[in-house]
């Protein structure tokens, strides 16, 4: 199914889904889901209508709640976020979806089930971590903290490209964030939180590693054991989210209410 971002009978930005029937839970993944687009205008992680962030829509493994393409981040709200199904089937919402999103989210959901939200970024510093051979370096604590469960892949177009969404399945394995080499950032969580939560980390750990690199000084590496230590309270418990994640993340969630609540309506 296809649509134009151009048709002048749509307003993307105004344009509800809520009038679809769909359950109290969904409702709150999609509050959550708004409120994490917030989030990464306030924190400068956006790149104009591109880049995407998902969630699975509860009871439902093959369904997820995406951004409509060609909304600014700051335009979402949990009513306008479309729902479409693993086979690019838009249940809700007459509007486009990024292609390239479809395949990446799909692809990491499929090979994850157990985790039910997707982050992906274009920022700055995690484009430049993306592109060096050394990958991330253990210079400080977030940067230890989050290493132990970062993966890399191999820079492929993901765009209808089933072998590429495999292998980018394939290569996030059981981990938790991703550097997408020569391309970017990409998180998962059980919880929109806890997503947020790895790629927060991962984000400033990048933009650390490319102000000492570029600064010419001498590295300091901390101590093996230190790296050891600081590699195992990052791993995610078995159970859920930390209950630091969940802290973390509530007070986004206050920050973006007090900035603008528009995104839960």
């Amino acid at each position: 199914m296809k649509f134009s971002v151009r048709d002048e009978n749509m307003n993307l930005a105004t344009s509800q889904t809520n009038a679809v029937k769909m359950s109290d839970e969904e409702w709150l993944i999609r509050q959550d889901l708004a409120c994490c687009y917030r989030a990464f205008v306030h924190y400068g992680w956006t790149d104009l209508i591109f880049t995407h962030l998902s969630a699975r829509v509860p009871g439902y493994d093959d369904q997820y709640i995406i951004n409509p393409y060609g909304l600014l981040f700051h335009e979402i709200t949990a009513s306008n976020l479309i729902k479409v199904d693993f086979d690019g089937n838009v249940l809700a919402g007459n509007y486009p979806y990024n292609d390239a999103g479809h395949s990446i989210h799909t692809a990491i959901l499929k090979a994850r089930p157990d985790v039910n939200v997707v982050l992906h970024s274009h920022t700055r510093a995690g484009m430049a971590v993306s592109c060096m051979d050394c990958g991330l370096l253990p210079l400080t604590q977030q940067a230890n903290e989050i290493n132990a469960v970062v993966c890399s892949h191999k820079y492929g177009v993901a765009t209808d490209n089933e072998e590429e969404c495999r292998a980018l399945g394939n290569s996030m394995a059981n981990n938790w964030a991703m550097l997408m080499e020569n391309h970017g950032l990409l998180s998962v969580g059980r919880s929109v939180g806890e997503a947020f939560y790895h790629l927060y980390t991962l984000e400033n750990a990048c933009k650390v590693q490319v102000d000492v690199m570029a600064s010419g000084a001498n590295i300091v590496v901390p101590d093996e054991d230190v790296i050891r230590q600081l590699n195992g309270y990052g791993i995610p418990p078995e159970n859920g989210p930390a209950d630091f994640v969940n802290m973390a993340w509530d007070s986004v969630v206050r920050l973006m209410d007090q900035k603008d609540a528009s995104y839960r309506n």
